[in-house]
């Protein structure tokens, strides 16, 4: 039985509640997924991969990380009933690491990009409101990043910042997360700065401010949930992109090397001369998980995007 938005905000007692809006708005995110076989796609295969991430260790049949772990006398042997996915250059299972590879792939993807997400935000809304020299100067800013080419600045950020890496949360995960945040706010930027410009000409705007209503009220009252639909399509994109980008700077050799990502497992697979050995199963799936989870973001960011946008609606 499907269940309506309005009967949602009956049941809460309150349509303008926050936690009211924010189920509203998730029922209807939910039935346009359903309605849609790529979202339902998208859906299903980010709930597999977060079941990874949590159960991951209970599941994974040994510790890679473990001293006890290595098995010289089994290594790169190809996938079997004792080893599902085989075994790397050290004898230790590969099924193990891409289980815990899960984890570290979803947690860097999640906060980067909701992290990328608040800064961009954020200085989108106040150079749009605001205008003058504060839109100026925040726009430079932004054309700057969004030009800098990425993997070169993202390479050399976590070179540099690795001797600080102690004193970081996370150690090089947090380093990597940090860098990805820093280079991937500022397409949300652009898009926010554009909507907040015809927003705050709106009659709404303009009667708050006339009866003496602050800019951080304003902001937060009226701009903030009018863009929050945008903000939120955005950032299931920008986490797709974190995905890919923590694994190329795994891929670099600047990944966490006292954790497993999807990223790490890839390039412990080509330093260990995998592909030239032909032991497909050390870097297939990982691969092949990473593209998955890329792309079911990515058609999850298309559902919320519809979803949000009339236009797209009547398409």
């Amino acid at each position: 039985m499907a269940v309506s938005s309005e009967t949602v905000a009956q049941l809460l007692g309150s349509e303008r509640g926050p936690l009211a809006r924010w189920l509203v708005g998730a029922v209807r995110v939910v039935r346009a997924i359903g309605r849609r076989p790529l979202g339902a796609f998208g859906l299903i295969t980010i709930a597999i991969v977060v079941a990874l991430a949590l159960l991951g260790p209970a599941l994974a049949p040994q510790d890679p990380l473990a001293s006890s772990s290595f098995d010289f006398a089994n290594r790169m042997q190809s996938p079997s009933s004792a080893h599902w996915l085989g075994t790397d250059e050290s004898g230790r299972d590969l099924f193990s690491q891409f289980l815990l590879g899960a984890r570290v792939s979803l947690i860097v993807g999640l906060v980067a990009g909701i992290a990328s997400a608040v800064i961009g935000a954020a200085v989108g809304i106040c150079a749009g409101y605001f205008g003058g020299w504060a839109d100026r100067g925040l726009t430079f800013l932004d054309d700057w990043f969004l030009v800098l080419p990425f993997v070169p600045f993202a390479v050399l950020m976590a070179a540099l910042l690795q001797d600080d890496a102690e004193s970081i949360p996370g150690g090089q995960t947090g380093i990597i997360v940090l860098v990805l945040a820093i280079t991937g706010w500022a397409g949300t930027t652009r898009i926010v700065r554009a909507q907040v410009l015809s927003l705050r000409e709106r009659q709404f705007v303009e009667r708050a401010r006339s009866q003496g209503a602050s800019h951080v009220w304003i902001m937060r009252r009226h701009i903030l949930p009018n863009v929050m639909p945008i903000v939120w399509a955005n950032t299931v994109l920008i986490v797709a992109l974190s995905v890919l980008g923590e694994a190329g700077l795994s891929y670099f050799g600047l990944g966490d090397p006292d954790s497993f990502s999807w990223g790490t497992v890839l390039y412990n697979g080509f330093q260990a001369g995998a592909i030239n050995q032909g032991a497909w199963w050390y870097v297939l799936p990982p691969g092949i998980a990473i593209t998955l989870f890329v792309l079911a973001f990515f058609a999850v960011g298309q559902v919320i995007d519809e979803s949000s946008t009339p236009q797209a609606r009547r398409l």
